[in-house]
Parts: structure tokens; sequence; C-alpha cells
């Protein structure tokens, strides 16, 4: 029983290497647990063969009233930075210089590990003969706190090492970094706010929390990965003065990696500054596919007695640099909050900055999304605020720094009237967005709503921008969607930056957008809730504008894309007299939505028809239109909501509460590679 005890054991520790570090799992889960079963049952038979590195021993230490210090056998140093181009030129320049002047390099280049910079919480792990004795915190560098009880409980850091005993070495402190995935951070904020408890601000700040709980149960729930990037003090055989098995860097990482330790995959060596520079590159064109948050690229002299040679200066050591990104969080100062009034009515509170350089990007204004988000947050004008912009993401105020709130403050009173056309603003219940009621006579919307009209997806009016659309409302010459079909390329030269040329382009393009696609037709309306997919749907559905306008909304919800929601909206936005009439005097200027092409022949079977398909996230290599396209050529739909209808959701990078909400409904999920598998099929 126990050389049984032992083997289960072993199998339990290789298969959770597989699928914890690897992701290659070899079993099912139910025999992973079935396994786990008759361990637990054997160690309750005979609690005294119960050791420290069984799996079964990730959960269950009692809470701890303080954390404990530890000194740190060597020195947690921080990284040096570079922000461009010339300062990694000069620091790959003065290394280059410095190992010539030891006589250790001729004329060829400095060779370097290249790594991802993680943005996760530093941690080291201190084994013995194998076995995971210690955990720790950086601390300031020297000295740090105790977490053993809340690390033992992260599935990717071993409890014993990989490989056979006899080569495991006598002591191996292990450095790395503690973080948190995008979508599990998502999923964690959902189930903190459904339980009325604190939300984290980012990733980071969530795995810090997590690490620092008295109560390793709490530390046990939160979804806390480990990658090792560096070593401490490490000896080969008891009592041996620290010394490493290889002589590089990259081949330190590639041992970590036999021992069992999730390293990075990205890694590369490399020579000289331009080869860094376009690692650089691409790692900053590939982040936000990534599942992680990783703030930038770190270079290390790859020969570890060039390292030694180099030394270190001040904390910090000269063999290395962080090559960081520009920052994606800043902090500034709130100096007003102003509301914007979008094409439906939507009141959007936007918050006015001290300019602030982040994301790479210069910030005045971010979006405060809604009312219930300032409240949540406790948003205050004269606030020092954090904000956030990633990518192409719009910006985001995250939250206020409550312990630089200056006296005074008040919270922010949202209005009752509309800014634009002073309308009341009313909120719908049982939503999160306020809406102007102005209708088309509020001329926020006007404008906006004649921009979606002539966007790409819709009537595609090329030429018409924004700055045009404002003009030839705030001269009273449209006041309608319809008014734009009455233009001529004589009135249109007389405006601002446009020429003859420009404006007969625009007049072409508005007399080509007379007969459009009815699903095009329809988009353009802006009905609520009504996007690309819902258009496509009620056009095959109705084949015409006159029987959309007679229908019913029992006839709508035998539409699978349309709910009591949408045919509600569906209904008022064509009982409304005002809209009606712009639909007469569309007829009248020639404007003839064109019925959906009927197909010749019987369609192919794919393992798309009929199904109704999701898109979340970014894609590799797909752009959501693109897919959708693929999808809707396959035979499927491509709705917006994920819903018991949902056949199939296709997630790529950052997929959110979608994803979430389909995994809970058992809904297949897709990646991008099995979607074009299916595609090919």
């Amino acid at each position: 029983m126990k050389q049984r005890l032992e083997q289960l054991k072993t199998e339990l520790h290789f298969h959770n290497y597989r699928y914890y570090v690897l992701n290659e799992p070899l079993i099912a889960d139910a025999q992973y647990d079935a396994l786990l079963l008759e361990l637990q049952q054997l160690e309750a038979a005979h609690p005294e063969w119960v050791s420290a590195d069984s799996p079964t021993q990730r959960v269950g230490a009692a809470p701890v009233s303080a954390f404990t210090t530890v000194t740190h056998s060597k020195p947690m140093l921080s990284l040096g930075n570079v922000f461009d181009d010339d300062e990694l030129i000069a620091f790959d320049k003065r290394i280059a210089d410095l190992l010539r002047a030891e006589g250790v390099l001729q004329n060829q280049a400095v060779a370097y590990n290249a790594e991802y910079k993680f943005d996760g919480v530093a941690v080291s792990l201190r084994y013995e003969q194998g076995l995971l004795v210690r955990g720790a915190t950086r601390g300031d560098g020297l000295t740090g706190e105790d977490i053993t009880s809340n690390v033992r409980t992260i599935s990717s850091i071993p409890l014993r090492l990989q490989g056979e005993p006899s080569q495991w070495p006598a002591v191996l402190e292990v450095r790395g970094e503690v973080l948190m995935h995008r979508v599990d951070f998502e999923r964690l904020n959902l189930a903190q706010s459904q339980r009325g408890e604190k939300v984290f601000v980012n990733p980071r700040n969530a795995a810090a929390g997590s690490l620092r709980q008295l109560d390793p149960r709490i530390t046990a729930q939160r979804p806390l990965r480990f990658f090792a990037y560096g070593w401490g003090e490490i000896q080969l055989h008891a009592g041996q003065p620290t010394t490493e098995p290889f002589a590089t860097q990259s081949a330190m990482l590639d041992w970590l990696a036999e021992l069992g330790f999730p390293v990075d995959h990205h890694r590369r060596v490399l020579q000289g500054s331009d080869a860094l520079m376009l690692f650089y590159q691409q790692t900053e064109a590939q982040r936000a596919e990534l599942p992680y948050e990783i703030d930038g690229v770190v270079y290390k002299v790859n020969t570890l007695a060039h390292q030694e040679l180099l030394g270190y200066v001040a904390r910090a050591p000269r063999f290395a640099v962080a090559h960081k990104f520009p920052a994606q969080e800043m902090t500034t100062q709130l100096l007003g909050i102003d509301v914007q009034v979008g094409r439906t009515g939507a009141i959007t509170p936007v918050a006015r900055l001290e300019p602030v350089f982040v994301g790479g990007v210069t910030v005045t204004n971010a979006t405060l999304h809604n009312e219930d988000e300032i409240r949540r947050k406790d948003v205050r004008v004269g606030d020092t605020v954090v904000v956030r912009r990633a990518g192409d993401v719009i910006p985001e105020v995250v939250a206020p720094i409550l312990d630089l709130r200056p006296e005074g403050t008040q919270p922010f009173i949202f209005p009752t009237h509309c800014p634009v056309c002073g309308s009341t603003i009313e909120r719908p219940i049982d939503e999160a967005i306020a809406r102007c009621t102005g209708g088309l006579v509020c001329a926020a919307q006007r404008k906006q709503s004649l921009e979606h009209a002539v966007s790409r997806k819709a009537l595609d009016v090329d030429g018409l921008g924004t700055k045009l659309i404002e003009q030839l409302v705030d001269t009273g010459r449209v006041k309608n969607l319809a008014d734009l079909f009455t233009l001529n390329e004589l009135e249109l030269a007389t405006y601002p930056r446009m020429g003859a040329k420009s404006a007969a382009n625009v007049i072409q393009a508005l007399t080509t957008a007379k007969t459009p696609p009815l699903a095009r037709f329809i988009y353009a309306l802006g009905i609520r809730h009504v996007g690309e997919a819902t258009a496509k749907a009620l056009a095959e559905h109705f084949s015409s504008l006159e029987r959309l306008l007679q229908s019913s909304e029992e006839e709508l919800l035998q539409i699978d894309d349309v709910g009591p929601v949408v045919a509600a909206e569906i209904i008022h936005f064509f009982a409304e007299a005002p809209n009606r009439a712009v639909l007469e005097q569309l007829h009248s200027v020639g404007v003839i939505p064109q019925a959906p092409e009927v197909a010749s022949s019987e369609p192919v079977a794919t393992a798309f028809s009929g199904k109704t398909v999701v898109l979340t996230g970014t894609l590799p290599t797909l752009s959501r239109p693109d897919a959708q396209a693929l999808i809707e050529q396959a035979g499927g739909r491509v709705t917006g909501s994920v819903s018991k209808k949902t056949d199939m959701v296709v997630a790529g990078a950052e997929a959110g509460s979608k994803l979430v909400k389909a995994q809970s409904l058992g809904i297949t999920i897709l990646d991008e590679s099995q979607l074009l598998h299916l595609l090919g099929s």
C-alpha cells in the first residue's frame, strides 16, 4: 500500500506538470480525479504516510495571524530600464566595451537571452532535496514575507521537482513571477462584484492581493499562475558552495523547465542591439493577443561567466536591462466630468483629465462608462485617478486613489436634462445606460445617426465624414437621412475643405447608395439593438422593407436573432411618425433597398449550416468582419450576444464575459485554428 501511495504521488505530480506547465494533458479530468481520490483514501487510512509534497496537501492549511520575515540567501535585485532605441543601443555598446576591455569578447556581437517581462508579483521558491520548503515575496530585495502556504496552492508551482531524485540539487532557489490571466481576472472580478466584495484594478493587483491572504484557502480559490525566470542559491550537493550546472542563461532556463517549472517559451538568444529591437517590436505587436499582461521585455547577457565579470551597480545587475513598453496605466488629475450624447441618445460620462502620456499617446479624455460605474468607483472631480489605455482600446478611468483625495470633493450628480437639446434624460428599467428623450430634435443624435447611416457597414458613402456632417447639420441644410440625397455638387463645393472633385465624389457615392442591399439599409436606420447580424436576419426573413414595416411582434419573434426586447424596439421605431416620414422621404428621393438574392441551388451542408455563432476577443490572424463573412458563407449566423440559442463561440485573446457565459451554458468553444479547420472541412 505504501508503494502504491508513492506511485500515485509520482503519477499525479507528472500529470499536474503536463496539465499546468506544458498544457498537454495525457489523461481526462475524470481519470485524474480517480487517481487523486485513491490517494486521498490511502492517506485517510494511513495518516502517518501523509507528506508535505503530496498533491492532496495543496489546500487546507490553517490561516496565519501574520506573515513572518524571510532573509533571501541572495538578494532579489531590480532591473535598470531603457525606454527607446537610443538607450538600448547605448546599453549594448556599454556591455560590449566592458567585455572587450576584459579580453573575453573580440569583434562579435554580445549574445543576450531575451524574454518577456511579466507584469505580476516576484516570488522566490526554495527547494531542498527536491521538495518545496519555502515561498517568499521579493519584499525590499533583501528580506521578504514567508508565503509558503499560499504558493503551495498554485498548481503550476511543483511541490517536488520533476526527473530522477538522484539528479535533484540539494538546494535550489527559483525566482519567478506569479500572475493572473486576463480572462481569469475578469471571472474573479465578476464573482467579487456579485458577492458585493472588493473588485481589483488589474490582474497584477489581483495577484498581489491573492498572494498576501492570511488564509491560504482563499488563495487556493484564485486562478494564479507562475513563470520561472531566474534563480538564487543553488547547491548541487549538500554543503557545497553555490554553483550553476550550466554555462548560459538560456541553458539554465531549459534546465528549470526540465525540473518542472513553467518558463517563457517566447525566449530567444539574440546577438546585438538590432536583433533585440526587432524582438521588442514583434513582442509589442503581439502584446494584446497574449493571455496575460507584460510590460516590456528583458535582455540578459547569456554567458554566465560574462555576467559575473560585468557584476552589479547599486542594486541592479549591470548585465541585464528591462526594455519597457509605453505605460498602459498612469495617474493624473480628474479636472471635470462631461456627458456626451450618442446616436441612440445614450448619455456617456467622460472624464476631462490633466494631459497624461499613457499607452503611447497623450490622453486628455477617458470614458467613465455610466452612472453606476461612477458611483461604484466613487470617482470625483479633483481626484487623482488611474487611467488605462491598452492598444486601441478607448482610455478609461480605472479608479481614484483615495489616499490622495483632496478635502471638499463631492460625489458627481448625473444630469437630468440633455446638455445638447435640454430634453429629459431617462434611464429605462433594468438598463445601465441613461438616454436623452429628444430623438430627432436632438442635434447630437442627428449627427451621430447620420454618421452611422453612411458608415462602411451601412450605406458606405465614402467622403461623407464627421466634419462635413457636422457642418451640414449645424447650417440646417440636413435634418435627416433623406436630406443627404438632395445635396448637389455646387452647394457641397462651397463647404470648407470641399473642392469640386471631392464634392463630385460624395455625390457619386450618394447616388450609388440609393440602391443598397436591404440588410445594409435596415442597419443604417440605427434601430436600437439591431446590429449587422440582426439586420441581415430581418432582410432574409421579410425580403422587402414593406413587409418589415407591416410585421407584428409575433412574426418578429419567429426569427432566431430577435427576442422580445429587440422586437419591441423594431415595432416602436416603425410606429414613430417622424421615422415613417423619413422613410417616405427616402423613397421619394429614389432610395430603394434591394431584396436579398435568392440562392440558385441547394446550399452545401457545412459544420455551420443553420448554426448561431458568437465572436469574442481578438483572433490571431482574422479580423472580426472577415471571420463573420467566412461563417456566413458557410451557412452560419453571427450574433452579438450569447444565449441558450447559441451553438458555438469563437474566442480569441482577451475574450471576456461572453466566453464566461458560454462556458457556464456548456456551449462549444472554438479558437481560430479550430474555426478554420471546420470551415475547411
